[in-house]
């Protein structure tokens, strides 16, 4: 399979789905050109992706698997590096991967998720008094209110920093940072500026919780490690893997909670199902979730050896390389005709079928799904029952997105209350 004529991604994401199909039409897999030229192999078949999800042949370890890594070729000030240089289970293969998400599952438990839940209640509840108390204020715009700024970015970065026992002081600037990683058409000052500041937060953090322990995830990762061996998490990964909790742990579900309002708002009719009993809250999450894949594309995996992808049920006689770079398509795979027929790209609450792969799939499913299901469960309900009269307060079209292309939300989402 040469690698010929790719489509050049766009790092700011201004056209997810136009892009998203763009590749699809181009077959189950695509090269594609990531920020300064670096190529790649989107795949945009929601089977074919699954299947190279669980292979083994297929590596997360940028360091060991990449040649462009092992080539000295990714610099500092790649937009994507820290994507691909953190060490923690992201970016783990193998052993080291089962290693690391056997010490963070220990921490990061079902019945701890579960107990949140009231809290989760209580941080919506406050939110929404906010959202009123802003929506109130009048002005030339009457009651318009950024629901982005306002509600669904506070409630996951709060649930997150209670989970981590984050100290209030150091809450803004580590959202700054988490912003930042996710600003793919960076360039290199504010790449290098991102890795500093970012490190520099955690250290403070883990400082304070090895000087007072608490019922937190941050001392209880501080403390994990594997019975069997007896070994621990290495302070690089222990760094890294706040960074991946922090990171993954409120983007994932702001964009949730923004494109599922979103999507509403723009299908009364949908909405509609909800309140009349014919779909539920659930039916809502994971329809927007397949729809409206809040991480749109994620980097990267590596082919650890030729893979023949006839084998995988892909195309006949195309082989992705040894040491090639594989796309994780989500927002393409979402929308597979293949998989959900010729309404893909119908937000469709009342669909049967609503597989999808925003939370990944295999060994690397995102431990935090059910967290930001949970919170999604919780705030989705309470928005709309608080404020029955909830609409755009601009056309969807005035909506930007956020400058990425694996974030997929808007920068700001201007609602009126009602």
């Amino acid at each position: 399979m040469e690698f010929t004529h790719p489509i050049v991604i766009d790092p700011t994401g201004r056209d997810i789905h136009g892009e998203a199909a763009r590749i699809r039409e181009r077959g189950p897999v695509t090269p594609v050109e990531l920020p300064h030229g670096v190529p790649a192999w989107a795949v945009s078949s929601a089977p074919l992706l699954k299947r190279l999800l669980t292979d083994p042949r297929v590596s997360k370890d940028a360091r060991r698997h990449w040649h462009r890594w092992l080539d000295g070729e990714v610099s500092p000030d790649w937009p994507l590096y820290t994507w691909v240089a953190v060490r923690n289970m992201f970016t783990a293969y193998g052993t080291d991967h089962k290693r690391l998400r056997t010490l963070v599952s220990k921490a990061f438990t079902a019945r701890r998720t579960a107990e949140l839940r009231p809290r989760i209640e209580e941080i919506t509840a406050a939110l929404l008094d906010r959202v009123a108390k802003a929506g109130a204020g009048g002005g030339a715009d009457g009651h318009a209110v950024d629901l982005r700024e306002e509600f669904c970015y506070p409630l996951p970065i709060q649930v997150i920093g209670e989970l981590l026992g984050l100290p209030e002081e150091l809450g803004p600037e580590l959202r700054a940072v988490v912003d930042s990683v996710f600003h793919t058409s960076a360039d290199a000052a504010e790449v290098a500026d991102t890795y500093a500041r970012f490190y520099a937060v955690l250290g403070e953090l883990v400082a304070v919780k090895r000087a007072a322990p608490g019922d937190d995830l941050t001392s209880a990762l501080i403390a994990a490690h594997e019975e069997e061996s007896g070994t621990r998490l290495s302070e690089q990964e222990l760094l890294d893997t706040l960074m991946l909790m922090i990171s993954a742990g409120h983007e994932t579900t702001v964009n949730l909670l923004d494109n599922a309002v979103h999507a509403l708002l723009t299908h009364p009719d949908q909405l509609a199902h909800v309140r009349g009993g014919r779909a539920s809250w659930d039916d809502v999450i994971e329809e927007t979730l397949r729809a409206e894949a809040p991480v749109a594309s994620l980097p990267l995996r590596y082919a650890v050896e030729d893979l023949p992808l006839g084998e995988l049920g892909g195309p006949e006689g195309s082989v992705i390389r040894k040491g090639e770079a594989i796309l994780a398509a989500y927002a393409a795979a979402g929308r597979d005709p293949e998989e959900h027929g010729p309404d893909a790209g119908t937000f469709d609450v009342t669909r049967a079928v609503k597989d999808h792969l925003a939370f990944g799939y295999g060994v690397h499913h995102c431990l935090g799904a059910p967290l930001g299901r949970l919170e999604a469960r919780v705030a989705l309900p309470a928005l709309f029952e608080r404020f029955p009269g909830l609409a755009l307060a601009v056309p969807t079209d005035e909506l930007r997105p956020v400058d990425s292309f694996i974030s997929h939300g808007h920068r700001s989402l201007p609602v009126l209350t009602g």
